[in-house]
């Protein structure tokens, strides 16, 4: 049942062979083909873009009030491409292979090794599209590091790379909006698919504003709609952002894959109190520049926390530089998870720093002295003179950093470029998702997944700058190849009609089920049961899971689940605006998957990546993979209910290269 349909061939030629074989559509028959994408982020505004652009007619869906704020706004840090500008040894190979090993051998070799190969592109797409790298003395488009990697292939925009790429994409899409051949759904929330005859055919959605219930009708279904991090409440996401999308055709037959692997962020702003409501990250290229240490000494650590000492106090020889210490060969550049556990280690340890004792310092000033004696060499001046030196320096990094550390400024009130910024680790994005083959395709006939909705090409553990490649990679350079592959069938089908009883049965399930919300005059709010679950996904499901917290985990979601639907309550009615409706369902979506989730974990008996079991590590405290028995994906069948959910194995087979201990030392 799980076939991939990775073609046959040598790895470097499958992608090129298999756009020369797949079926084509003609320009006049896209003309008579409808296609609804769900969500606007980088893959869906890319893939709404190009395949309206292409002669499709598209639908596209975003429960926001403009496609500007989809999450993908928020990414700061950059995008990878293997286009070796710096000539240090980069590659499509160096490319796709750290990509491997970053996601500890957990992700299909054929769907990554098509990223490397199609990553260039994106930023040529790009450039022509106006989006403002930064750029070299010279004019060339400049690049910098970021974890798990020797090389420098990212391509950023300051630290807001994120928000100029998505312009980029959401201008082509505005031309195509003008065009008529994208029809744009500001505030509408898909609510179900509906499927015909074994086939994806539509929507069902609502209109957030007035309440109306909506049939859409297509000849194929793209889900583009992000990640699940908000399932532990706070995580660095939007907080409208959900995996309902997602999840609504799962329960329709789409796999879910690898729902436990997900990504723990190590330079995020600690948490402040109990009634915070998200978290802020901080961008994974500040570790290019900026020293994660902690003091030697738990009393110097203790001081700082009762307030008796400051971070500029403690000399440098009583600095513990520990991820310089313990991974000397990427030091402060090792892949997020590993940089999340060493920070959680040092912490449990009794070495934090903030009054939580949750905090790790990251720290500029050496960075600030080394570029302020370039800048006072080039300029002839006293390169001891400190207080020069320092200013000097400090508009390289303002330069380079600036609106990252105003951000930081604005939240902490201190200034990082005085005083070493706090982190923590925190949730970030996800690696799990709906299984997809190398179509990208589901289980589903005719619906597809793209970015970071998919099981995704990061396996366990996604490298930095690696979720705008993909998803910019999925929606520009893949789906509109693969999908004519499908659509080619279906030229002579005709419009889909939404008055079958296909689409009257789905509208009727999502009717009564908002109904039940808005009559179930329980106690709590939706944000009560948001918040218990994401305590109970954090505790046991968070850094580190074991056997006992993760069955806890099972038992305790169950309750709380069936509390939710006797308790809720849910103020308004369902034909106006009502916020706590739409995330009533959200959170209900949020309850099964966090079911399936802490399942996934207790059945993958090993560590990889994200994924830390207490009792598979190594004596050093490093994850240990057990590649005899879980090499594989997870794809998880719904079978009614998160706890009777069916396993599926697609084994991953390594042709290109050998599976190795993961090490960054």
């Amino acid at each position: 049942m799980l076939d991939s349909k990775i073609p046959q061939g040598p790895l470097s030629d499958k992608w090129t062979s298999h756009k020369s074989n797949i079926k084509l559509v003609s320009p006049a028959n896209k003309r008579l083909l409808d296609v609804i994408v769900v969500g606007t982020g980088l893959a869906g505004a890319s893939a709404s873009a190009t395949l309206s652009e292409l002669g499709y007619n598209v639908k596209t869906f975003c429960f926001q009030d403009s496609p500007r704020r989809a999450h993908s706004i928020a990414a700061q840090g950059g995008i990878n491409a293997a286009k070796n500008y710096q000539g240090d040894g980069d590659s499509v190979y160096r490319l796709f292979y750290d990509t491997i090993k970053g996601g500890d051998y957990r992700a299909r070799e054929a769907n990554v090794y098509r990223l490397a190969e199609v990553s260039s592109n994106i930023i040529d797409q790009c450039v022509a599209q106006g989006v403002p790298f930064a750029r070299e003395y010279g004019g060339m488009l400049d690049n910098r590091s970021f974890g798990g990697v020797q090389v420098s292939r990212t391509f950023y925009a300051k630290g807001q790379t994120g928000q100029q790429l998505l312009l980029g994409a959401y201008s082509a899409m505005n031309r195509q909006i003008g065009k008529g051949k994208i029809q744009m759904y500001n505030r509408h929330e898909m609510l179900d698919l509906v499927i015909v005859d074994g086939k994806a055919r539509g929507i069902i959605a609502r209109n957030l504003i007035t309440g109306e219930i909506q049939r859409h009708s297509a000849h194929a279904v793209v889900i583009a709609s992000g990640g699940y991090g908000n399932v532990f409440f706070l995580s660095t996401n939007a907080m409208g952002s959900n995996v309902s999308a997602s999840w609504k055709i799962h329960k329709k037959g789409a796999y879910f894959a690898n729902p436990c692997f997900t990504q723990i962020h190590p330079t995020c702003i600690p948490v402040s109190g109990d009634y915070q409501s998200k978290l802020t990250l901080m961008s994974e290229s500040l570790r290019n520049d900026g020293r994660i240490w902690v003091p030697k000494k738990e009393e110097d650590a203790k001081a700082i926390r009762e307030g008796k000492l400051n971070p500029t106090d403690i000399a440098e020889e009583n600095r513990d530089y520990y991820l310089e210490r313990r991974y000397p060969a990427f030091g402060n550049l090792v892949p997020r998870d590993v940089a999340s556990r060493a920070a959680k280690e040092r912490c449990d340890a009794g070495f934090g720093v903030n009054k939580t004792g949750e905090a790790v310092y990251l720290d500029f000033s050496s960075a600030i002295i080394r570029y302020g004696k370039e800048e006072a060499h080039v300029k002839g001046l006293d390169e001891n003179n400190l207080k020069v030196v320092k200013e000097l320096g400090q508009k390289v990094v303002k330069a380079k950093y600036g609106n990252l550390f105003q951000m930081y400024e604005k939240i902490v009130d201190q200034n990082p470029y005085e005083t070493p910024m706090m982190i923590y680790p925190a949730v970030h994005y996800t690696m799990g998702g709906v299984w997809v083959d190398y179509n990208l395709m589901t289980t589903i006939p005719g619906c597809y997944a793209i970015g970071e909705a998919n099981f995704s090409d990061h396996g366990a553990n996604r490298l930095g700058a690696s979720a705008l490649m993909q998803g910019l990679a999925d929606g520009y350079f893949v789906l509109p190849y693969t999908i004519g592959d499908y659509l080619a069938d279906d030229i002579r089908t005709g419009k889909i009609p939404t008055d079958t009883p296909e689409f009257e049965k789905a509208e009727k399930e999502v009717k009564e089920q908002l109904e039940k919300f808005i009559n179930n005059k329980g106690k709590h709010s939706v944000d009560y049961y948001h918040k218990k679950l994401g305590k109970i996904m954090w505790d046991e499901c968070g850094m580190s899971r074991n056997k006992k917290g993760l069955e806890k985990a099972i038992k305790d979601i169950k309750a709380l689940k069936e509390d939710f639907h006797k308790n809720i309550n849910i103020p308004g009615s369902t034909d106006e605006y009502n916020e706590s409706l739409a995330k009533a369902g959200r959170v209900a979506d949020f309850l099964e998957l966090g079911e399936l989730f802490a399942k996934d974990a207790l059945s993958r008996e090993e560590s990889c990546g994200g994924h830390f079991r207490e009792e598979s590590q190594t004596t050093e405290g490093e994850a240990e993979r057990d590649d005899k028995k879980f090499t594989y994906v997870s794809a998880w069948e719904f079978k009614g209910d998160p706890a009777k959910a069916s396993l599926h194995k697609e084994a991953l087979n390594y042709e290109s290269i050998e599976i190795k201990t993961r090490t960054y030392k």
